[in-house]
């Protein structure tokens, strides 16, 4: 079956280059090159990211109630511990970004690429995915609780101890893929693809014994 990917950010080949600026509420940050700026610790309402790319960015421990995202790309910015409760994101590209603690709860995300990032302990309970890819990226006791999801792939990431109760695994893709643990709902686990070492472990934590 031919595998969908998302759509990239629709971007210019050259933006202006900014490497300052200021957040406020309904602030709108567009059509330009954002490179090395710390706005961490911030707290904004109704923010908008658009036709950008961030370079080095930080928005670390910052709290952005109903963010608007679309056709950006994050290049190696520090997103760790952001709140991006109920976000919309449309065409976004994460590469090499720290997603560690972020959450995007609540959110809706289509046409999104998570590119060898960290993002342990990441949140996405909630969340709608529409053609969503998590590619060479951590996702070590992450969220997926609730997920509700439609073309999600994931490829060469550690999902050790993630947990996905009350998602549909139905249709995804585990085996290449790495974990340990993982939490599920067993009434939610069939149709999912893993390698038979990973099904070892998914049938002993349903509680079979195997000789």
């Amino acid at each position: 079956m031919k595998i969908t990917y998302p759509l990239p950010p629709n971007l210019p080949e050259q933006l202006p280059l900014l490497t300052n600026c200021q957040l406020e509420d309904e602030a709108i940050l567009e059509n330009h090159l954002y490179q090395q700026i710390d706005l961490s610790n911030q707290e904004v309402r109704n923010l908008v990211f658009r036709d950008a790319v961030f370079d080095h960015l930080s928005l670390a421990n910052g709290q952005f109630a109903s963010f608007d995202c679309s056709n950006v790309r994050f290049e190696g910015c520090d997103f760790s511990n952001v709140e991006w409760l109920s976000g919309s994101f449309h065409r976004v590209t994460f590469l090499r970004c720290n997603l560690t603690g972020t959450n995007f709860a609540d959110s809706y995300l289509k046409d999104c690429l998570f590119e060898d990032c960290k993002a342990d302990y990441a949140s996405f309970r909630f969340a709608n995915f529409n053609l969503v890819h998590f590619n060479q990226t951590r996702l070590v006791e992450s969220e997926f609780f609730e997920v509700t999801w439609k073309k999600l792939l994931l490829e060469a990431c550690d999902l050790t101890e993630s947990n996905w109760l009350n998602t549909s695994l139905k249709g995804l893709d585990f085996s290449q893929n790495t974990f340990e643990r993982l939490t599920f709902s067993p009434n939610y686990l069939s149709g999912l693809k893993v390698t038979p070492e990973q099904a070892i472990y998914l049938a002993s934590a349903l509680g079979l014994v195997i000789t």
